[in-house]
């Protein structure tokens, strides 16, 4: 494999990922961030990342809209709920610091 066929691949892995994390909103951050260690947040982020890294001018929002396949405000109040005290303990105690 070259390293064209290996980029392309990757970029086809990313855009799965995020494809299947948009088919699945019932799928909460939270959960996510408790069994993976990331979410769509922390993608996006990195996505920024590697836009700040290319000197492409993208902002945080625009990033998650590409994640979220939608402004992040309008994916919060069509498909997040209150992350239920189990899923805030499991987090608290993965994340001392409790952030990702």
């Amino acid at each position: 494999m070259n390293d064209q066929q290996r980029l392309e691949l990757e970029a086809a892995a990313y855009r799965r990922l995020v494809q299947h994390l948009r088919e699945r909103p019932d799928v909460q951050n939270i959960d996510l961030m408790n069994l993976a260690g990331f979410c769509r947040n922390c993608l996006s982020k990195w996505y920024k990342a590697a836009a700040d890294d290319l000197d492409i001018a993208i902002t945080p929002d625009q990033a998650r809209e590409e994640v979220y396949g939608m402004p992040y405000a309008e994916w919060k109040a069509k498909y997040q709920t209150e992350a239920s005290p189990e899923q805030q303990a499991a987090f608290a105690a993965k994340n001392p610091k409790g952030s990702a």
